[in-house]
């Protein structure tokens, strides 16, 4: 009777562990297809574009099929843009600031193809995005918001959760000369009070203009002020190591009283040879501006002398320059 009852648990045993087994040869999800655009802190994945004044720069937006085992279909997937996305980011978390939405970028900017193939025995498409950017302003927070779009007749579903079927992508042309410049050693300091404590700002952020251009904010403004592109200095880098600044706006009273230069050097990491850092130094930067309008009426005139230091990590083993830059 025992030995009965042992080979009847070991029976039982084995078609459990059968039909387990059996269980994962097939799928257990749903092939739904996705990007691959994860989201920052401020709901968008920031991309890299490489500016070109005359051509094309192309970035590969990624898109992936879900699902626990290889994809056997063929798919053509569309694409849209998705307006309404991204007025539900921007009210949601700037509410009444508009001048903190991101705006959509104009389609004269980028191009992409509607459908993207996905062939059978492959796990991700590309979707390729031409951008052109020449004349663009950054002053604005410029986003391409995606969309994979509802199609009855074709043989894909889109992602049900819109973190994945959707992708907010916050464009950021960039050139050799744009990034986030340490400030510490630029000192901004009110006219009469130069011996008092000056305002220190631990980081800049430039903006491309074009391919030997950049702007930043003047002094001590930055993004958060509501005029901001009245305060633009514009920063052009010349070949021979001279960095020339000027203002569009006169009544800011922009006043350069040296001329700068700029540095270029590299090393190559210590602990991992592949990585090259590359810091860009802008010397001797003395110039003055008038803040007329964050008090009405009563212009401020502030003094701005020092350094800024550009520091960029490159990974030489990635042949793409907006992948292989670690943002």
């Amino acid at each position: 009777m025992n030995k009965l009852y042992i080979q009847f648990f070991l029976l039982l045993i084995l078609s459990i562990f059968g039909a387990c087994n059996d269980e994962w040869k097939e799928e257990q999800y749903e092939h739904y297809i996705s990007f691959k655009a994860p989201l920052d802190n401020n709901g968008v994945a920031n991309i890299h574009v490489r500016y070109k004044d005359a051509a094309k720069s192309t970035f590969l937006q990624p898109l992936i099929v879900s699902g626990s085992t290889n994809n056997e279909s063929n798919f053509s997937v569309q694409v849209g843009v998705d307006a309404d996305t991204l007025n539900v980011l921007n009210f949601e978390r700037f509410q009444n600031r508009k001048d903190f939405y991101y705006q959509q970028l104009s389609s004269n900017y980028y191009s992409f193809p509607a459908t993207v193939n996905i062939n059978a025995g492959e796990n991700t498409g590309l979707l390729a995005i031409d951008f052109s950017l020449k004349g663009i302003d950054m002053t604005e927070k410029w986003v391409l918001p995606l969309t994979i779009m509802d199609d009855p007749s074709a043989n894909y579903k889109g992602h049900p959760r819109k973190y994945y079927r959707k992708a907010i992508l916050r464009v950021n042309p960039f050139n050799d000369y744009s990034g986030n410049y340490s400030g510490a050693a630029l000192l901004t300091r009110m006219e009469g009070q130069e011996n008092e404590t000056p305002v220190v700002k631990s980081e800049i952020r430039s903006y491309v203009v074009d391919e030997n251009t950049i702007f930043f904010y003047a002094g001590n403004i930055d993004e958060e002020r509501q005029d901001r592109r009245n305060y633009k200095i514009y920063a052009t880098f010349t070949k021979t190591g001279t960095v020339t600044f000027r203002s569009d706006n006169p009544n800011i009273k922009f006043v350069v009283n040296k001329d700068a230069s700029y540095t270029i050097s590299e090393a190559m990491d210590k602990v991992r040879p592949y990585l090259k850092w590359r810091w860009l130094t802008i010397n001797n930067i003395d110039y003055e501006f008038t803040d007329y309008t964050m008090i009405p009426n009563v212009p401020i005139r502030y003094k701005v002398a020092g350094s800024l230091t550009l520091e960029r990590k490159l990974n030489t083993q990635i042949p793409d320059e907006d992948q292989a830059i670690e943002w």
